[in-house]
């Protein structure tokens, strides 16, 4: 994975950037279609045929809602028959497994134990394919009748892998008339080393801080419990987030303007906030294409909590195939159910900090629930959380506090107030110097830290 990086950074992106931007305008899809599927291809050669299956599965569908646009009736079964095929892949190259795994609990059945090899990325351009044919049919986008656009859509290496899922009617006219700028480019180079500090810098040391505390299992004592899985909650946000930027500073490198996909979800106050903040794309993408399409809260309280429990449920069995997600899932759908129908009135009259901690306590359970799929491993982790003991035990106290200016920057990086100092600063004559030796840095510091670590995983990758 660090030379696979180092590889990316300084000799596939320069080298794609190069060609891109000395390619005619009208090739620049096509070129940018090939850079992507050898950019798929290099981690997974043989599911690019699963991609370019997709791609013109979705195209015809999307041929035909078209064709049938006067004709509700037949163009309706083109997105079912979209989204039938779409989740049919994903179903079975995701949930097969588990499925097979959960039926063996009946006492009558005995299906062989399988894995299939999970294709990177597939949660993220599957949904992105059938928001194409759903955009369609419902007239909030037209129907791309280039083949090759299309493709590019669906493969675009900066959010591929790890998102974020980029909806079709959000991009549709860009994809055939942006227009690059010197000032895109440069905004983009600067949001993705903002990104790749967030992932190399942060990231990567709070997931080490993470699994030495983890490895020491109860020894850790009440307090060394809450900061282990305090460092892993800091992983996990400057790991996608940071992947995210990184991806909305490519996409504006190539033209593209992707929408935001984290906005400081740890200031929030209130879990409704939270999950407004947090993986803003997923949540988008379930609001209008599952809640709202099920009634979302226009059939009464007893639909609209049972649409809700629908929709975390499938949030959570989006995340993996395994009982965590679904539990980490419907323990965010219950407690979104509780504030909206017992909590809204306390909350808007109570304090902000205590809000804010209310907030994150929760938040952070949901994170130990997320990440251990072994519920027995769970359990004890939870009992340590909980157990007064120990207060902090020997090895998580050399851990912590060798790595203490470490979460103390987290902390301070996953509020806003660095991006508000730079918005009162950035019409300074001084910034663009600032702003090129920052970047300058940052890809010595990151490249330093690559070259000298082995440790680089990405943690949405497996999503």
């Amino acid at each position: 994975m660090v030379f696979s990086s180092l590889l990316f950074l300084f000799m596939y992106l320069p080298v794609v950037l190069l060609i891109y931007y000395i390619t005619p305008y009208k090739y620049r899809n096509f070129f940018l279609l090939l850079a992507n599927l050898v950019f798929y291809g290099w981690g997974e050669p043989i599911y690019v045929v699963l991609m370019i299956f997709s791609t013109i599965v979705d195209y015809t569908c999307g041929y035909f809602i078209d064709k049938f646009r006067d004709n509700k009736k037949k163009a309706k079964r083109f997105v079912v028959l979209s989204a039938v095929i779409n989740l049919s892949l994903l179903g079975f190259f995701k949930y097969s497994g588990f499925i097979a795994n959960t039926l063996n609990y009946l006492p009558f059945l005995n299906i062989p134990s399988f894995t299939i090899p999970l294709p990177i990325g597939i949660s993220f351009y599957t949904f992105q394919t059938m928001s194409y044919s759903i955009d369609v049919y419902r007239g909030d986008a037209p129907m791309q009748k280039n083949i090759i656009s299309f493709g590019t859509y669906v493969s675009l290496f900066p959010q591929l892998i790890a998102g974020p899922i980029v909806r079709y009617k959000d991009v549709a006219y860009q994809l055939d008339h942006r227009k690059e700028t010197l000032d895109d480019f440069t905004k983009g180079v600067k949001i993705f080393c903002v990104g790749l500090a967030k992932k190399v810098l942060i990231a990567n040391q709070m997931g080490a801080l993470w699994d030495n505390i983890r490895q020491s299992g109860e020894q850790n004592g009440f307090l060394g419990s809450w900061l282990g899985i305090i460092a892993y909650s800091f992983q996990i946000y400057f790991d996608f987030s940071g992947y995210s930027d990184m991806a909305c500073g490519l996409g504006n490198m190539f033209g593209f303007e992707f929408l935001k996909n984290f906005n400081y979800p740890y200031i929030s106050k209130s879990i409704t906030e939270f999950w407004r903040r947090w993986h803003i794309s997923l949540g988008t993408w379930f609001r209008e294409y599952v809640y709202i399409p099920l009634g979302g809260n226009r059939k009464g309280v007893f639909r609209q909590i049972i649409n809700l429990l629908i929709v975390w449920f499938l949030t959570g069995f989006w995340h993996g195939a395994d009982f965590n997600f679904i539990f980490w899932g419907l323990y965010f759908g219950l407690l979104l159910i509780i504030e909206k129908f017992v909590l809204k009135k306390l909350l808007d009259k109570a304090p902000s900090w205590i809000c804010h901690i209310y907030s994150l306590f929760f938040i952070i359970i949901g994170w130990a629930i997320f990440y251990f799929s072994d519920l027995k491993e769970m359990g004890s982790f939870f009992a340590s959380m909980f157990s007064f003991n120990t207060l902090i035990g020997d090895s998580a106290k050399t851990y912590i506090l060798s790595y203490l200016p470490l979460l103390l920057i987290a902390a301070f990086a996953s509020t806003p107030i660095m991006s508000k100092l730079y918005k009162k600063l950035k019409n300074k004559k001084i910034m663009p110097v600032l702003e090129t030796l920052f970047c300058a840095i940052v890809l010595a510091l990151c490249t330093a830290a690559l070259v000298s670590q082995s440790y680089n995983p990405f943690l949405y990758f497996r999503f």
